[in-house]
């Protein structure tokens, strides 16, 4: 079970790295969640029961790997704008050009859900195991972050 562990995170690597990025946003650091997921995937690998669950398994790790970061980094630079800036209120009204802004705008879960599926094409219930809910409340979450990104992008478009 080992080495098939070992080989799915060589053979998926790209795609573990694609998400990771879509959510620290840089090189580096999605480079280091992937390299650390990778690490908790070959410290962990006896939880894996069943060969097949190994990719899904492995995507969950790589997703709470960054939102755990993302986590990290939001309480550190928080402390150091509240000692060096007042925050800029100009920031909330920033037009959003891109898809990733307009995915930013989504909560942290509907945001998986759309990377997950549109991104990395995976099966709603893949997504629903990766993110711990059921599929019916998966499908319900995708499409109303769906309605919301379509709606964010209404109100950009509208303001251009």
């Amino acid at each position: 079970m080992k080495s098939l562990i070992e080989q799915t995170l060589l053979d998926n690597y790209e795609k573990y790295y694609r998400i990771a990025y879509s959510y620290m946003k840089n090189e580096h650091d999605a480079l280091d969640v992937v390299q650390e997921s990778a690490y908790k995937a070959m410290k962990q690998w006896k939880k894996v029961k069943q060969e097949q669950y190994i990719e899904t398994w492995i995507y969950k790790i790589v997703v709470n790997t960054a939102l755990n970061v993302l986590k990290k980094q939001q309480k550190h630079s928080s402390y150091e704008e509240s000692l060096i800036t007042e925050p800029s209120y100009e920031e909330n009204f920033e037009q959003h050009d891109d898809l990733i802004s307009l995915l930013a705008t989504l909560e942290e879960k509907d945001r998986t859900v759309i990377i997950l599926r549109f991104f990395e094409d995976l099966k709603i219930e893949q997504i629903a195991s990766i993110i711990g809910e059921n599929s019916n409340t998966t499908k319900s979450r995708l499409y109303r972050a769906i309605r919301k990104l379509r709606l964010n992008a209404d109100i950009t478009s509208c303001s251009l």
